[in-house]
This record gives C-alpha cells, sequence and structure tokens, in this order.
C-alpha cells in the first residue's frame, strides 16, 4: 500500500455492493448481504424485491444496522488518518490534475497513471464529478480509446474511465457523441475498439463499453451510426439472449431500446433474433424487476414494425408471457405488456394473437386491471382490446369464480 503520492487500497468489504463507495451506513438484508443504507433504500423504493447482489427474492424488506462492519469501517478510517468519511483518498485533486497533465504528454506509462486515477474515481461519486469537469481528461481518454486495439488491460481500463465520469457529463453529450462518432480527423475509429472489448473483454469493461454506447447514441444521426455496425448488434442480442450476468443483460436492453428508434434499426433487430431472447426473460419466474421492464419495454418497440409483430405473433409463448407479466410486476410493466398486446390485437387485429389471449384468460386479467388503479392512458388500452372480443364486464367476470375481484394488482 502506497501512502504519499499515490492511494490507499480500500478493503472490498467496505464498499456497497451497489454504489461502490465505502458504507457510511452499513445495513444487513435477510439475505445476509449488506449495503450502504441510502443506496439500498433508493433501490427498495424503486419497486424491486430481489437482493441486488444474489437476486434472491426478499422474503422481508426489512434491514438491521451492522454495527460490527461499522465499527470496523471506523477503525479502518482512522489508521490511514483521513479527516472525513466522505473522503478516503490520500491522492489529492491537485496530484490528479498533475496526472491528468502528464497524460496529455502520451508517455508509455499513461495507463499506469490512469490506472491510479480510475481508483480515485471508483472512492466517490465527488471525485467521479472532478474529473468529468477536468479540463481536458475526458478529451485524453477518447483519443486513447481510438488508438487502442488489441484488448489488453490498457484498453480495458480506458474503457472503465470513461464510463466512470460520463455520466457526470450529461451536458456535454452531444459534443462527445459528434467527437467519438462524428470526427473529421483521418482514421479516427472509437466503435472498433469498442466491438473488441465486447467480443474479448472482461464482464466490467464489456458492461462499460455498453454503457459508453448509449450515453453516445445522441441523436437518430448517432444511434443510426452505431447500429450500422452489424457486429455490436449481434454482441448486444447475444448478451440477451445468452448471458446469466444480470447487470449485463440489463445494460444492453437498456442500449438496444437506446438505439431502437429508426424503423430499420427495429427490423435489423429482429433479424438477429432478439424476440425470443425477451421472451426466455419474460418466461423467468421471479426474474429482476428492470431487467422485466426493460425487456417489456423493448419487446413493445419491436411490435411497432411489420416483422417484429409478425414473429411476436407467431411465437404463442411469447404472447403467454406478455400476459403472464399484465400485474402484479410493477406499473411501468403493465403498461408496456397492455401496449403490446393493443398493438398486436387492437390496432393491427391480429387474429394469432387475439387467439393466444382468449385462451390464456387474458380477457379477465384485462376487465380486473380495468377495475384497479392503473393509469387512465393503460385504461382506454383496456377498454380498445374489449371492444374487439365484444367482451361486456358481466359475462367476463362471471367465469371469474373468485370473491377477490376487487383486489387491486398493485
Amino acid at each position: 500500500m502506497v501512502r504519499d503520492d499515490l492511494y490507499i487500497s480500500i478493503p472490498s468489504l467496505f464498499r456497497c455492493p451497489i454504489s461502490l463507495d465505502v458504507m457510511k451506513s452499513p445495513v444487513s438484508l435477510c439475505t445476509g448481504v449488506t449495503y450502504d443504507r441510502a443506496s439500498i433504500e433508493r433501490w427498495l423504493d424503486g419497486g424491486n424485491n430481489t437482493c441486488p447482489a444474489t437476486m434472491q427474492v426478499l422474503q422481508s424488506k426489512d434491514f438491521v444496522p451492522n454495527k460490527t462492519l461499522q465499527r470496523l469501517i471506523q477503525i479502518w478510517y482512522d489508521s490511514v488518518r483521513v479527516d472525513s468519511a466522505d473522503s478516503v483518498s490520500v491522492v489529492s485533486k491537485e496530484r490528479v490534475r498533475c496526472l491528468i497533465e502528464e497524460m496529455k504528454s502520451k508517455g508509455e506509462n499513461w495507463w499506469e497513471l490512469l490506472e491510479i486515477i480510475v481508483r480515485f474515481a471508483r472512492e466517490s461519486e465527488e471525485n467521479r464529478v472532478f474529473l468529468a469537469k477536468s479540463d481536458g481528461f475526458v478529451d485524453v481518454i477518447i483519443d486513447f480509446l481510438c488508438n487502442c486495439i488489441a484488448v489488453d488491460v490498457r484498453l480495458e481500463i480506458v474503457v472503465v474511465a470513461l464510463s466512470l465520469v460520463l455520466s457526470k457529463m450529461e451536458e456535454d453529450r452531444e459534443r462527445l457523441s459528434n467527437s467519438m462518432l462524428k470526427s473529421t480527423i483521418p482514421n479516427r475509429d472509437c466503435l472498433a475498439p469498442l466491438l473488441n472489448i465486447l467480443r474479448n473483454g472482461s464482464e466490467e469493461s464489456i458492461i462499460s463499453s455498453i454503457r459508453t454506447l448509449e450515453f453516445i447514441a445522441f441523436d437518430s444521426e448517432s444511434k443510426l451510426i452505431i447500429a450500422e455496425k452489424e457486429e455490436l448488434i449481434r454482441e448486444l442480442i447475444k448478451f440477451v439472449n445468452e448471458s446469466t450476468n444480470t447487470q449485463l443483460i440489463e445494460s444492453s436492453i437498456s442500449c438496444l431500446i437506446s438505439l431502437s428508434k429508426p424503423k430499420r434499426t427495429k427490423s435489423k433487430f429482429v433479424h438477429h433474433k432478439l424476440i425470443p431472447g425477451l421472451r426466455k426473460l419474460l418466461e423467468v419466474q421471479n426474474s429482476n424487476i428492470p431487467v422485466t421492464e426493460k425487456a417489456l419495454k423493448l419487446l413493445e418497440t419491436m411490435s411497432t414494425v411489420k416483422e417484429g409483430r409478425a414473429e411476436i405473433s407467431q411465437d404463442s409463448s411469447c404472447v403467454k408471457a406478455v400476459l403472464q407479466k399484465l400485474m402484479k410486476v410493477s406499473g411501468n410493466a403493465t403498461e408496456y405488456s397492455v401496449t403490446i398486446l393493443w398493438s398486436l390485437c387492437y390496432l393491427f387485429r391480429d387474429e394469432k394473437a387475439q387467439e393466444v389471449v382468449t385462451k390464456n384468460n387474458g380477457l379477465t386479467k384485462i376487465l380486473v386491471l380495468m377495475q384497479s388503479n392503473c393509469r387512465p392512458a393503460v385504461r382506454q388500452m383496456c377498454t380498445d382490446l374489449l371492444k374487439v372480443f365484444r367482451v361486456n364486464s358481466k359475462s367476463c367476470l362471471s367465469s371469474y369464480d373468485t370473491k377477490t375481484t376487487h383486489i387491486m394488482p398493485f
């Protein structure tokens, strides 16, 4: 451990699994995993019912303070002589400024300097904001990215560094997108290194690359430039279809959603067999809520093109999976599910989809949903669907043999 001019290594046990920052108020869930109180509260308030680290469904959302770990963190703080719990890095901001200036000279050891800066960035939100605002830091990172060809530690540290600060640069997003995708500099290609990472990188660097792609997909032109890179699309869809890493799947779907606005891009997704992968995700019991929501959102997007509607309707299991997510997942999942069914059955009157809805008790679910506290737009789409099937509420409810029709699905 180097103290004076480099950094102090933070024990991984002290980092929150969600924020990766040192925990200020560690609390433990019923699964035994400990998180920082603020991070886990945001996760649970977002409608999630799973443990982020293990993805186990929580039997209880209560948590208890981990006082033992809190004492250990305090002892560690004292041992490294930090002034406050908000600043644990021995690397001063002035030192980081010097490292950035040294990196600009592009000497042979530039990536070793960047490793120190990445450790600085991981330690706190404040440090990441500082780097994002540091003059020339992101620009020199992009230069390194475009000049790295082989997938090695240098390229991976570059994409991780870029991903850490991009979320703090929303106001500069257009300029960065143009710099990476529309540059007039000869032989400047930022997509090729990112593709190499998707094919051969570690999971962390792959996720960082995907987040970078999503960030630079700023407008219609940039979305098309990225989507025209067929190999990128294939790799993203491959992660959706084959990966078991929830974070990687969610990042891939989120990126595909950001790229999906152009019609020809949606058709390309269908061609590369994205819909079967989304169906498999929806069929998983007790699946991660953000993944489910995003899978439904992307499927809704696919249903707006002819090829997508045809493939969804041909796959009765896919329509059935959408029906299963109609209630008791989240408000967003309900809206996406209803929109898919409305598009297939009402707007385009697909008979195969209508048949699946009828055979799988879909009409009753739609009617019960109408009687819930759903959003007005959802209620209107449900009304339209019932008109298609020529169903009146009394005949439908008479087949719903239960005393709990008054119970809201949320």
